[in-house]
């Protein structure tokens, strides 16, 4: 999962570098948004999922042989990130309506950027953060109980069930790429690193708390004049407004304008 995770970071550094970071879908149709997406995923957060993939898998499978359990991990994260491309379809449309609302009203670009940070700050300092990250970070309990599901597509089952967990503790966190750019590789290397530290360090929590508050400073920050053109790069457009994309307009063979 770590070779995997690095494989997915290099693909979406190689990708962001030719892309560049602009408002909303980038003239992304679906299924190639939500291919990048499920990358992206997998690069930020393979690595805080992993150990409780293979604690269920070592756990459930361990009279097993290793090509079991390998399988079962898949199916696991198969199910992990069902959760994570479903919430995909959602960002895709957050990021258009961006993008429409961009390009026709620019001004509208920091009060955008500063309810993003207000609702991730938001997200992270309540109730729903606590319990979901008190799953992530505890999961043993809840994994007992998933022993006790038929086995039948159990292992993709119980992914769903953690992957569900996951999204509500960092939803808000995946907001905050819609002001700094979705293929903002700086944004989505300091997102994963939070998600990280929160789920495995052991004053995660605190970090949870810090970051809300962080966020909550952030977000009156954008409507300031001199950090925007820093805090907000996926809600610029370098005063070039993007065209929109016209009905019957040749698109490259990755579904995207070339």
């Amino acid at each position: 999962m770590a070779v995997i995770a690095a494989l997915a970071w290099t693909l979406t550094t190689a990708q962001a570098r030719d892309m560049g970071v602009e408002p909303g879908t980038m003239g992304m149709a679906v299924p190639l948004f939500l291919a990048l997406w499920l990358v992206m995923m997998v690069a930020m957060m393979f690595p805080s999922v992993a150990p409780v993939a293979l604690t269920w898998a070592r756990g459930i499978a361990r009279r097993s042989t290793g090509a079991v359990r390998a399988g079962r991990t898949a199916a696991f994260v198969s199910g992990y990130l069902l959760v994570w491309t479903a919430f995909g379809l959602v960002a895709y449309g957050l990021l258009a309506l961006t993008d429409a609302l961009v390009r026709d009203h620019p001004d509208a670009g920091p009060w955008i950027g500063a309810g993003a940070f207000a609702l991730a700050g938001l997200q992270q300092l309540g109730p729903l953060k606590n319990v979901c990250l008190r799953h992530c970070r505890s999961p043993m309990l809840q994994l007992t109980r998933y022993a006790h599901y038929r086995p039948r597509a159990r292992d993709v089952r119980v992914g769903l069930h953690h992957g569900l967990y996951c999204l509500g503790c960092c939803w808000g966190l995946m907001i905050l790429l819609v002001p700094l750019g979705v293929m903002n590789v700086a944004a989505m290397a300091a997102v994963a690193a939070v998600v990280f530290l929160e789920k495995l360090w052991r004053h995660g929590p605190a970090l949870s708390r810090v970051a809300g508050v962080a966020f909550l400073v952030l977000a009156a920050l954008c409507l300031v004049d001199p950090v925007q053109d820093w805090l907000l790069p996926g809600l610029t457009t370098d005063g070039t407004p993007m065209e929109p994309m016209r009905p019957g307009e040749p698109m490259d063979d990755m579904g995207a304008r070339p």
